[in-house]
């Protein structure tokens, strides 16, 4: 087991004093990769601001380690209509994840060029470097903005619905990559998702919520709770395991 990253104790989450989902207790540890599933309006949208220090709870705790303080989660947002149709190449995209290392200086250095060069070979997308974003398919934009947010930071990604909008082969590809990336480079993933499948497939742990915490704890665990077999149930289908 990795390093504690998170440490959420008995959070209330909400807007002003309006409470959208309480009673969340979990731990995200270096290396996990952490599925969130719930309904629509289950909370998820709540707990991603709070994950990413945008909203702070209404009471209970939610605890980072030193090396995951603010700005140090990669965002992978759900992609909008706007943002697909951004007029900028690839490599200004990517290196826009560099900002927050920048300070006050208003150009990038050697270093952050490397980043930004070195994380769109990893993603296999340098020969697009030049081509223009809104030019790209939906699993191509994909990975753009998973090269951005991996300049941003190195040890967590946070993904909100990541294959919302791709056919089943860029799904699959997008799902084969973050995989890749959490097992071999030991990043650690939080995913927000619908997708019970995709969960049980490649997660290490799962976190439900509906308006409270209904389950968290490790895939094997989920999949012989209630809540689970439920949520399997309603899905439909059987399960890789």
């Amino acid at each position: 087991m990795g390093k504690m990253q998170i440490e959420c104790k008995n959070a209330a989450l909400g807007y002003e004093n309006h409470v959208i989902m309480k009673g969340l207790n979990f731990i995200v540890n270096q290396g996990d990769y952490l599925c969130i599933l719930g309904e629509n309006g289950s909370g998820k949208s709540t707990l991603i601001k709070a994950l990413l220090n945008l909203k702070p709870q209404i009471s209970g705790e939610i605890r980072f380690s030193k090396e995951i303080g603010k700005n140090e989660i990669g965002y992978l947002p759900q992609q909008t209509i706007v943002q697909r149709d951004f007029p900028a190449s690839v490599r200004e995209i990517v290196q826009s994840g560099c900002m927050n290392r920048c300070g006050l200086r208003p150009f990038y250095n050697q270093e952050e060029k490397k980043l930004a060069s070195d994380m769109m070979q990893k993603l296999e997308i340098t020969h697009l470097e030049k081509r223009c974003y809104r030019e790209l398919s939906g699993g191509q934009q994909q990975r753009v903005l998973l090269a951005r947010a991996l300049c941003a930071a190195r040890k967590m990604l946070l993904l909100d619905e990541p294959v919302t909008g791709l056919d089943p082969k860029a799904t699959n590809e997008m799902y084969e990559l973050i995989a890749k990336l959490n097992r071999e480079d030991g990043i650690t993933v939080i995913m927000v998702s619908h997708d019970m499948h995709a969960a049980v497939k490649y997660a290490s742990h799962i976190l439900h919520i509906g308006g409270r915490q209904l389950f968290f704890g490790t895939k094997p665990d989920y999949l012989k709770s209630k809540v689970g077999q439920a949520f399997l149930a309603v899905s439909g289908g059987d399960t890789d395991e």
